[in-house]
């Protein structure tokens, strides 16, 4: 029963910013440019950009979450 509940809490949270991204990145189609140093990337909607820095963080998480949770035993 708990990891039914904790397996909807989770659904419901990513779902949330499912619509957060959606919602800013509709009202937000300027189209921006990355600069990092030297380097620039193209013109991509602001929208696109959050998309895939959230995208990013969740796979990135993803994939730290078994050696954060190895340390702590």
């Amino acid at each position: 029963m708990l990891q039914t509940f904790n397996t909807l809490l989770t659904a419901l949270i990513v779902s949330a910013w499912v619509v957060a991204i959606a919602l800013i990145s509709i009202q937000n189609v300027t189209p921006v440019s990355l600069r990092f140093l030297v380097f620039r990337t193209v013109e991509i909607p602001f929208g696109l950009v959050l998309a895939f820095c959230a995208a990013g963080g969740m796979v990135l998480v993803a994939i730290a979450r078994p050696f954060l949770s190895r340390s702590s035993e």
